[in-house]
């Protein structure tokens, strides 16, 4: 079993920056694709960026490219997202997780994926 722990999250304006992290416990951290997803109220879940095992490859949802950046530390057992240039439309839970069968070097981004969820870190960007 894995357990997953989000922080970081907060209340900022618009244009400004957070940096979410996502402590893992476990041994075997290094060996699982991590994701962030997002769910705002009333919308479904919805993956906002994934990273590979390695960290070698990586996924981005369209509306956060060149805005949010993910990245891991295996010797941590943390993967984080830093995200700038907020915007209110990025309000919502944000969701880390963990894909422990995930083939070769793949960033997987669809929430059935994954097999472990933390309990999410409220973002919220005021215009």
């Amino acid at each position: 079993q894995v357990q997953l722990v989000e922080s970081g999250g907060g209340l900022v304006q618009a244009g400004g920056s957070l940096r979410l992290s996502c402590a893992a416990s476990g041994r075997t951290f290094y060996s699982y694709a991590m994701g962030w997803f997002r769910q705002a109220p009333g919308k479904d879940r919805v993956s906002v960026a994934a990273i590979s095992w390695s960290g070698g490859n990586t996924y981005y949802e369209d509306s956060v490219k060149g805005r949010f950046t993910i990245s891991r530390d295996n010797a941590k057992n943390t993967v984080y997202l830093q995200m700038n240039n907020l915007k209110p439309e990025d309000t919502a839970v944000y969701y880390c997780a963990a894909d422990r069968n995930a083939k070769g070097d793949y960033a997987p981004h669809q929430p059935p994926e994954y097999d472990y969820w933390g309990q999410g870190t409220q973002v919220t960007v005021s215009s």
